[in-house]
């Protein structure tokens, strides 16, 4: 593993199997009461300029579980907020603590952090990327599908966060990634410029989510308005329709299809409510990998 997970763009499909098969034993752990407190002593800065419930609890239970430490650290309560340079709060902490989690806007202040920092630094979320959740997804699709190359992925819905990370982590782990995004709401330009450098073959951009989930193995879909663009979301939600993940649409995937969300669902927008809860031990069960995938982050950049 490389020093931090900025986002998966850095990382190689080994070094992402590498992460997804600590997280299969870590879960084996935790299952089967398997004491695995392989960071005993150590201590986890957690920095939160966006709200967050699935971030705070599985990164904060996750470090309590490998024997370590979690600190809360609020961007409107703590110096980050009121100014101080990301420089000088990256050599602050790593004098403290062992490792740094942040979720925030801009995916230039994580990289900043890390540059400045001397040790590991996790992207717990930017507007660019969202390592974390995309490894919790494939380690779910993965677990169920007992495989990952091969298989079709279909996102319908806006080119964020999440939609980038699939379609990196997607590819790289060998699956066939298909895309549905309306006309102005891309997936970032240098993701692209990846899939179609590296994947050219197993990957489209299309406008039609009817043509994404036509043979998928798996949908995924997310809110069409993330956090910060509540301003947008009458203009979204127009651009948006018929970008509805319903039972007309999964109709087209393949028999035994899997659907996840990172959740918070809008029931009704992005998903129907029969489609979330015909799905909704997948959906849960990818929401709980997330404590499993990150655990087997922080091991493997912390464990030194």
């Amino acid at each position: 593993m490389k020093k931090d997970l900025l986002k998966l763009l850095d990382l190689s499909r080994e070094e992402i199997i590498e992460i997804l098969d600590m997280a299969d034993q870590m879960k084996y752990s935790q299952k089967h009461r398997i004491p695995h407190d392989h960071l005993r002593g150590k201590t986890l800065a957690m920095i939160f300029e966006k709200n967050s419930t699935r971030t705070r609890v599985s990164f904060e239970v996750g470090m309590y579980q490998l024997g370590g430490h979690a600190l809360f650290l609020s961007g409107k309560e703590s110096q980050i907020g009121r100014g101080e340079p990301v420089e000088d709060t990256a050599r602050v902490l790593a004098r403290y603590c062992d490792g740094i989690m942040i979720r925030t806007f801009a995916q230039a202040e994580v990289e900043e952090l890390a540059k400045y920092a001397s040790i590991p630094v996790v992207n717990g979320l930017t507007d660019f990327a969202h390592p974390c959740q995309v490894l919790a997804d494939l380690m779910t699709i993965r677990e169920k599908m007992t495989r990952l190359e091969g298989l079709k992925l279909a996102f319908v819905g806006d080119g964020n966060n999440m939609a980038n990370s699939l379609i990196v982590g997607g590819l790289k782990c060998g699956m066939d990634v298909s895309a549905a995004c309306p006309e102005g709401y891309d997936p970032d330009p240098r993701v692209l410029d990846f899939a179609r450098g590296v994947a050219e073959s197993r990957f489209e951009l299309v406008r039609s989510p009817a043509d994404a989930v036509r043979d998928a193995d798996v949908v995924i879909t997310d809110v069409w308005a993330s956090m910060g663009q509540e301003e947008e979301r009458t203009v979204r939600t127009k651009a948006f329709e018929g970008y509805c993940v319903d039972e007309a649409l999964m109709e087209l995937a393949h028999p035994g299809c899997m659907v996840q969300h990172c959740l918070p669902a809008h029931k009704g927008e992005e998903i129907s409510a029969g489609v979330f809860e015909a799905h909704a031990d997948e959906i849960f069960e990818e929401s709980e990998n997330r404590l499993h995938a990150q655990k087997a982050v922080l091991y493997l950049l912390m464990k030194d």
